[in-house]
């Protein structure tokens, strides 16, 4: 049930990154087979976010280009701002993870 939720999430997240992101190849930001790999990165972050009981995946937004990682949103401590770029930076073909996380108690 835990993992039927989070494949459903990941899922939705990946629908709506490909809707909402696929400008970026006509607008010649990167190439088809990048836009792919950055499309898998996102959908393993927002993944291993809805997994973790201590991040707030619905609350931070994940987006990638070129394999760097913009976190954004609202966090409810530090250690939810820092487990958020962890799992970030622990995902694999992440390159760079940039936090813009404000924590808002």
């Amino acid at each position: 049930m835990k993992y039927a939720r989070a494949l459903a999430f990941a899922a939705a997240t990946a629908i709506t990154v490909v809707t909402a992101t696929g400008c970026a190849v006509a607008r010649n930001q990167q190439t088809a087979g990048a836009y792919i790999d950055d499309a898998g990165i996102t959908t393993a972050v927002k993944a291993k976010m809805a997994e973790d009981k201590t991040v707030s995946a619905t609350a931070i937004s994940v987006e990638t280009l070129n394999g760097t990682v913009q976190l954004s949103g609202f966090a409810k401590s530090q250690a939810e701002k820092n487990q958020a770029e962890a799992i970030a930076r622990n995902t694999r073909n992440v390159k760079e993870v940039r936090n813009s996380i404000v924590v808002r108690p």
